[in-house]
């Protein structure tokens, strides 16, 4: 299971009833954030979630309204006594943002591990997060990122016993463990079924609509993309700034063939998405507004039919 929140949803600048775009998951107690601009800490405490267990936080890009609360976050996550690595993934110059915002927070208890993303895509692998960052079209190098969920096959106790492998060797070849012993090697596909389907969230602001979006976010669980713009008179104005409308985001969840799709990072002037919504459902049924706090658990099929 992975549990989503949209922490806020607005772009350009916090208000009163919208804090600046940022995303937070949890997954087997390691909680991973994309973007941290001004006022996500309260959005956090909003929330009601732990600071503490923040292991990755992923950057789409450097404009103020996605990275300036890393300073701030950064401490509180030190004040909360955390002593694990910290790890930061964004775009090329992400040492040199992160080491001038930290002017201000310069002693922290614990290491950051800095990966700056190579080329129009990226693979990592951390604490079971499989992300996956690509380029996104912005005016300043920008990415999306698609986080999946792997899951293994179903243990097979037939396959297991067929194949002469003591029980004491189940349990660590079922957790993917490859065991070397008395002179054999058991590996998990000798007791693993077939891969089951896993989790896939796609998030994507500041940005065209670009083929690469589509890709990444094809057949995802939950896509979360910009709608910067309801107004269709505001389209010219999207294309000029490189963002996104609410309604170019629907065809691409369309196009994407998503489950679910969650509008964010609104314009200031965008004070009532809601009221486009109707026209946006027309293209793709499954659109909502997203709004501050708003989160989902997203579950293995297997577990959503129990």
């Amino acid at each position: 299971m992975l549990d989503v929140c949209l922490l806020g949803t607005g772009g350009m600048m916090p208000l009163p009833y919208r804090f600046l775009t940022s995303l937070m998951t949890r997954y087997n107690g390691s909680n991973l954030m994309i973007d941290c601009g001004e006022g996500t800490q309260v959005a956090v405490k909003s929330k009601g979630w732990s600071f503490k267990p923040i292991d990755v936080i992923c950057f789409t890009h450097y404009h103020a309204d996605h990275i300036s609360g890393l300073p701030g976050m950064l401490l509180t996550m030190g004040n909360a006594e955390r002593t694990e690595p910290l790890t930061l993934i964004g775009p090329k110059g992400l040492e040199k943002t992160v080491s001038a915002l930290r002017m201000i927070a310069p002693e922290l208890p614990f290491p950051i591990i800095c990966k700056e993303i190579q080329g129009p895509k990226e693979h990592f692998e951390i604490n079971g997060y499989d992300i996956t960052a690509f380029r996104a079209n912005h005016n300043v190098l920008c990415y999306g990122y698609t986080i999946q969920i792997h899951r293994g096959g179903k243990f097979s106790v037939e396959r297991a016993r067929s194949n002469e492998i003591p029980v004491k060797y189940w349990n660590p070849l079922q957790k993917g463990q490859t065991v070397e012993a008395e002179g054999k090697i058991y590996t998990p596909d000798m007791v693993l079924g077939p891969a089951r389907k896993g989790i896939k969230l796609t998030y994507c602001t500041d940005s065209r609509p670009t083929v690469s979006i589509e890709e990444h976010a094809k057949e995802s669980d939950l896509f979360i993309c910009e709608g910067m713009y309801g107004e269709p008179e505001k389209e010219a104005k999207a294309r000029e700034y490189k963002h996104m409308t609410m309604k170019e985001a629907a065809c691409l969840a369309k196009k994407a063939n998503v489950k679910e799709m969650w509008l964010t990072h609104f314009s200031p002037s965008l004070v009532r998405p809601e009221e486009y919504m109707s026209g946006i459902r027309e293209i793709f049924p499954d659109s909502f507004v997203g709004k501050d706090g708003k989160s989902v658990d997203l579950q293995f099929e297997e577990e959503e039919n129990e």
